[in-house]
């Protein structure tokens, strides 16, 4: 069927007697696939797909941390917005990328796999002040463009909130260990017990060329709740540190989980494995306006984790707690009822958020503090002084780990050019190749591949939850990739064109428009499944 957005082919009217005139050609264009467009860390995730379905590994895990130094990590952890923009889902349901990632990552530390090579050294050094996932990004992807990196970090272990925030049924400690080793042994140098007061100092002391700031939001918010010898009452972010050292916080048989975010989910699923026989959230607003991703609460309510939705603590006294039921009004806001009753805890755990711990940035002349502990930072993810950067959930933005990533990443761009006295050129992104513009003849729905998981009732506890994906199950699930905008030389306009005008480039080089053959007829755009191919008006003689 023809495109009905389709200008005529020829113009039969140009001169009489000339014959007919061209006046649109094809050329091959690649769009931006909407996963990549919706990755925060800004992974070619097209392209690493299509090395995997052609079994490609090595070659697929090396395009990956062209971008992400942690695909076992991210595999494991990452909420994958690029699911939930992936065209597939109009089809069927969306490529399990993130499985596949995880497949890669896995890979790598079977076979031992080191990143390619850096660049030549640049003689600059560039201190990164925690081990985080962003200053472990930033850290990685400066030594690939030839600076010395050393990263202070102010705990015992490199890892940040992936070590000590995300459970080890999400997060094997082993496999975080793993990228975080490789990451060293590609040049990365990290200082541990090393807690930065004195920047400024630090950086002269070192002979430090730039900072990147990115100590994360470690410190939890607190609430101010009436309390006469209340039961224990301890915050998430502490919880979960003390169960990743190894400890075993003793919570008691009833506990109570305040909040409704991803971290409330975790500090409730974490107190039924340390034996709490009742695991109670407590959260002000109805599931419909709760901060915690949907498969995060599926995978509490399946665990036994108990909800009470449009509730809030009001005064703890001993064991028991005083609530107040909400509503929530035209706005989605939450608003008291009146109406209250008491609940029975032995422990509360106040999962409410975190904060920055960046008050020793206010010694530094230029760096902008918000009230939340967050610091300002410009389009180039520099403070207000000059040569000092910052990113990760220490600077106002989404918080994930994903994001953390990108920031490092995206930072270390910038902190290169800064090193070399010329500003960062960003491209402007080509346009997002939607579900509406695809020809999907070549396609027939394929249902996705599952990752086995351990039954709800068999999770005792800490060890990983879901399996990865066998050789084959990763491959297949690769192959569901509909390489949105992207050629993949299906061949479909070659074997399409009545005229014999598009000529192959060999594997991998694609095909060109042998344009003195070409009338425009625009049959190779139809029949391009992945629309990456472009129609354009004819340029203009001269």
């Amino acid at each position: 069927m023809k495109r009905p957005d389709l200008a005529p082919a020829v113009d039969l009217t140009a001169e009489p007697g000339a014959g007919p005139v061209r006046v649109r050609r094809p050329v091959y264009l690649d769009l931006l696939p909407p996963c990549s467009q919706a990755c925060p860390a800004g992974e070619d995730i097209q392209g690493w797909l299509a090395l995997a379905q052609a079994g490609n590994d090595r070659a697929a895990w090396e395009r990956l941390v062209a971008d992400n130094p942690l695909p076992a990590t991210h595999g494991r952890v990452c909420y994958h917005p690029c699911e939930t923009a992936c065209n597939r889902n109009e089809l069927d349901a969306a490529v399990s990328i993130h499985a596949v990632e995880r497949y890669l990552g896995d890979c790598a530390a079977e076979h031992g796999w080191g990143f390619p090579p850096a660049a030549a050294p640049s003689g600059r050094r560039v201190l990164v002040v925690g081990a985080g996932p962003s200053g472990l990004s930033c850290g990685y992807h400066l030594t690939r463009l030839g600076h010395a990196v050393e990263i202070h970090e102010a705990g015992p272990v490199a890892g940040g909130m992936l070590h000590f925030g995300i459970p080890a049924y999400r997060l094997p400690r082993a496999e975080l260990a793993r990228e975080i080793a490789r990451i060293e042994a590609f040049g990365v140098r990290i200082v541990l017990n090393r807690k930065v007061e004195d920047l400024v100092a630090d950086r002269e002391a070192g002979r430090f060329d730039a900072v990147f700031v990115a100590i994360g939001a470690g410190l939890s918010h607190h609430v101010d709740i009436p309390a006469r010898d209340a039961a224990r009452v301890l915050d998430a972010v502490s919880l979960l540190r003390e169960v990743s050292a190894g400890e075993r916080p003793q919570l008691g048989r009833r506990v109570v989980v305040y909040g409704g975010g991803n971290t409330a989910m975790d500090a409730a699923r974490t107190a039924r494995r340390l034996g709490a026989a009742e695991a109670v959230i407590v959260y002000r607003r109805d599931r419909a306006h709760m901060p915690a991703h949907e498969f995060e609460a599926d995978a509490a309510l399946a665990e036994g984790v108990k909800i009470k939705w449009l509730t809030t603590i009001r005064q703890i006294d001993g064991e028991a707690l005083t609530v107040e039921r909400m509503t929530i009004d035209a706005d989605g806001r939450p608003q008291p009822t009146g109406e209250f009753e008491t609940l029975s805890a032995d422990a509360v755990v106040l999962a409410l958020g975190q904060d920055s711990d960046s008050g020793f940035l206010r010694r530094v002349p230029g760096v902008a503090l918000r009230p939340d502990g967050t610091v300002a930072v410009g389009p180039d993810m520099m403070t207000g002084a000059e040569g000092i950067f910052a990113g990760g959930d220490m600077v106002p933005a989404q918080r994930s780990v994903t994001v953390a990533v990108g920031h490092g990443k995206r930072a270390a761009r910038h902190i290169d050019a800064w090193l070399r006295g010329v500003a960062l050129s960003e491209p402007e992104p080509p346009p997002v190749a939607r579900f509406a513009m695809l020809h999907l003849p070549l396609f027939s729905d394929a249902d996705p591949a599952a990752q086995r998981e351990t039954p709800p009732a068999d999770r005792i506890g800490f060890a990983e939850i879901a399996a990865g994906l066998a050789p084959p199950e990763a491959r297949r699930e690769a192959q569901r990739c509909l390489s949105c905008g992207v050629c993949f030389e299906c061949d479909n306009c070659y074997a399409a064109c009545p005229e014999d005008a598009i000529v192959k480039l060999g594997p991998g080089n694609r095909y060109r428009y042998d344009y003195t053959k070409c009338t425009g007829c625009a049959v190779c755009y139809e029949q391009c499944p992945c629309h990456a191919i472009t129609m354009i008006a004819e340029p203009a003689e001269g």
